[in-house]
């Protein structure tokens, strides 16, 4: 049975306080998910919200409607569901048109480093859109763990978790790390460089291995270069200085899963 809806109309609501410091990112442990797609991936997945959130006009049946039965099964699965007037919906949305639900998770403690997962390093990838783009690479080509270093974008924050579509469900993902955490990998590391290294397309590509993706402009600190068993670069022949991080890093984890199948084949 779902939870009786509380509704929000005053923004002195202490549930509506915690729900605009969660958006701000001065909540810890948990994540905003916000319109129908992250909602939907979320419960797919199983995860059980600690709140499902409806906009009135929404929940009145007056204002834009997500499908009946993903707003039946968001309230059903979250322990407690709150319908906030239209305005204060506004005013807790990070989307230029707001979605009319969303839903708040608690963030589950990270599960042991897999030293034999096909694995993707962030180092120090700083932008919200490249980092969420990137872990939907990950998940799309075969990869099933992201390791961000310190320095590196919130993985769980409202503009990654939108980059990424959904892709946060299918991956095991720990950050705050530190270029020594990553040394208990027993997969061979591959170094994206804009510089050095192989030509990828001539490549011999190991399975499993874990991707280095480095910072938008300074690219992979020392530290982690030199674990690197190889370094691979991309051809560009339209003369660019380097690819954006997002699309350098679909096309190298692309080149591991074509590798992979032909490897299969």
């Amino acid at each position: 049975m779902s939870p009786a809806p509380l509704h929000v109309t005053s923004p002195a609501n202490a549930q509506f306080q915690a729900l605009r410091r969660l958006v701000a990112g001065k909540a810890r442990g948990q994540a905003w998910l916000e319109g129908e797609h992250l909602c939907q991936a979320a419960l797919d997945a199983g995860w059980q919200p600690q709140a499902a959130v409806f906009a009135a006009s929404y929940w009145e049946g007056t204002g834009q409607r997500a499908p009946a039965s993903l707003a039946q099964r968001l309230a059903a699965r979250s322990a407690r569901c709150l319908v906030l007037a239209d305005a204060l919906m506004r005013r807790t949305s990070t989307l230029p048109s707001p979605a009319p639900l969303a839903c708040v998770l608690a963030l589950p403690r990270p599960a042991a480093l897999d030293a034999h997962a096909p694995s993707v390093v962030l180092d120090r990838v700083q932008d919200a859109g490249n980092a969420g783009s990137i872990l939907r690479s990950a998940a799309a080509f075969g990869f099933t763990q992201v390791l961000a270093l310190a320095g590196s974008a919130q993985l769980w924050s409202p503009k990654v978790l939108r980059a990424g579509m959904g892709a946060h469900f299918s991956l095991h993902l720990h950050e705050g790390l530190t270029p020594d955490d990553v040394a208990p990998l027993a997969v061979p590391l591959l170094a994206a460089s804009a510089h050095q290294g192989q030509w990828l397309h001539r490549a011999r590509l190991p399975w499993p291995c874990a991707w280095v993706i480095g910072n938008e402009g300074q690219g992979i600190s020392a530290a982690l270069a030199q674990r690197a068993a190889q370094h691979v670069r991309i051809i560009q022949p339209g003369g660019q200085e380097s690819l954006n991080a997002a699309a350098a890093a679909a096309v190298c984890l692309h080149a591991s899963a074509a590798a992979q199948a032909a490897a299969d084949a």
